[in-house]
């Protein structure tokens, strides 16, 4: 379900090297990523499921994060369509999209892509808000729903 709601990956438009992997159902997918997450030559695990499986719940949750601390590989699991629910993830988010960025160019075309986030639980870190604008590789953390002091230029890459 999660492929037919939001489309399968484009790994070009990624600009890296990955491997896909399609799951029959949510627990051959946690499988596939607990696997993935051991795997010390991967860099990332992402997985991404639909509705709250019963094969999602605190133990399967508590293993992707342990494995994950484990190996040293990250592993983010996104979940469409779900309620928020028990999960030993050690930090969990809302993502979902927001006005594209003006472009200087056209102030009627579409400018770059962005995000509202929200961690709302983790361990060691107070919850907070932010806008994210996505160019060229790079994640800028820009002004908007920050609700806590972000460092000045503040950038993640992709």
């Amino acid at each position: 379900m999660a492929i037919l709601e939001s489309g399968r990956i484009y790994p070009p438009g990624l600009g890296i090297d990955c491997i896909h992997v399609e799951a029959r159902d949510a627990r051959a997918a946690l499988w596939a990523m607990e696997e993935g997450v051991r795997c010390s030559a991967l860099s990332a695990v992402i997985g991404e499921l639909w509705g709250d499986p019963a094969a999602l719940g605190f133990t399967a949750t508590r293993r992707l994060a342990v494995a994950s601390e484990r190996s040293g590989v990250p592993c983010w699991l996104a979940r469409l369509g779900g309620t928020a629910n028990l999960s030993g993830a050690r930090m969990r988010w809302r993502v979902a999209s927001a006005p594209s960025l003006l472009t200087s160019l056209d102030p009627r075309a579409p400018g770059l892509p962005a995000w509202d986030a929200e961690l709302f639980r983790a361990r060691g870190v107070p919850p907070g808000r932010w806008s994210i604008a996505h160019e060229a590789g790079v994640f800028d953390l820009v002004s908007g729903a920050s609700d806590r002091a972000l460092g000045e230029g503040e950038r993640l890459r992709a």
